[in-house]
């Protein structure tokens, strides 16, 4: 088998585990165990064990959605839109929402935030990459920061909506998209505003010396390989 069909196995066997001891050791022994793998093989797949599953897990769902984006037509959706739709596929591919709630208790730990930090702006990475997205100075930062903003909230939400399909989710989802559009339709105005533009241009100057990373390992937190 390969690397990533032994880590889906692993996955598969943990969620058994992870409703009664999370993403835990525990569950990464009782996983190698039920999936009659060798201890060792199993630890250099996921060195940290159930932390890795976590991340194992979120990684899956993010390709799951990113499968149901590409199957979808957009074309008759505003880019407001396809953000929200995309949102919402990476939810609706959850098919275990103890194991997320789980992951984001895991995550809010200080020794793993950043790893959850690190997830959550690869998901809207990909969810930016995916609708097009060809900005190359600082907005490439800013839309990843605030699409990140919008998706952790909008899970906590998620956490703990009972209500049918999820539907207060979904409005929340757009109430929180819209807040962000009223926000960029402020500051183009304030771009356009003749009195402040002496005082953005200074700060616009150094903006637009920013450029995105030449690849995930110019991200910070990343390890380079050279």
């Amino acid at each position: 088998m390969s690397y990533h069909e032994i880590r889906d196995q692993l996955v598969n066997a943990a969620l058994v585990h992870v409703a009664f001891d999370g993403w835990t050791d525990a569950t990464f022994d009782a996983a190698v165990q039920d999936a009659g793998l060798d201890a060792n093989l199993a630890r250099a797949i996921c060195p940290r064990g159930g932390v890795d599953l976590a991340l194992a897990f979120h990684a899956r769902g993010d390709q799951l959605m990113l499968e149901r984006l590409r199957a979808a037509d957009l074309s008759p959706l505003r880019f407001r839109d396809r953000i929200a739709l995309a949102v919402r596929l990476r939810l609706e591919v959850v098919d275990d929402k103890e194991a997320v709630r789980r992951g984001t208790t895991l995550f809010a730990l200080p020794g793993y935030a950043a790893d959850g930090a690190r997830a959550i702006w690869g998901t809207c990475d990909l969810i930016w990459n995916e609708l097009g997205d060809g900005s190359d100075d600082l907005n490439w930062y800013t839309k990843r920061g605030t699409l990140s903003a919008v998706y952790s909230s909008t899970v906590l939400f998620w956490l703990g909506d009972d209500s049918p399909d999820h539907h207060a989710t979904w409005e929340f989802l757009d109430r929180r998209i819209d807040n962000v559009m009223q926000f960029e339709k402020l500051k183009s105005q304030a771009r356009k505003n003749p009195l402040l533009k002496p005082f953005l241009a200074g700060p616009e100057w150094l903006a637009s010396q920013i450029r995105r990373p030449r690849s995930h390992d110019d991200l910070p937190g990343s390890v380079r390989s050279d």
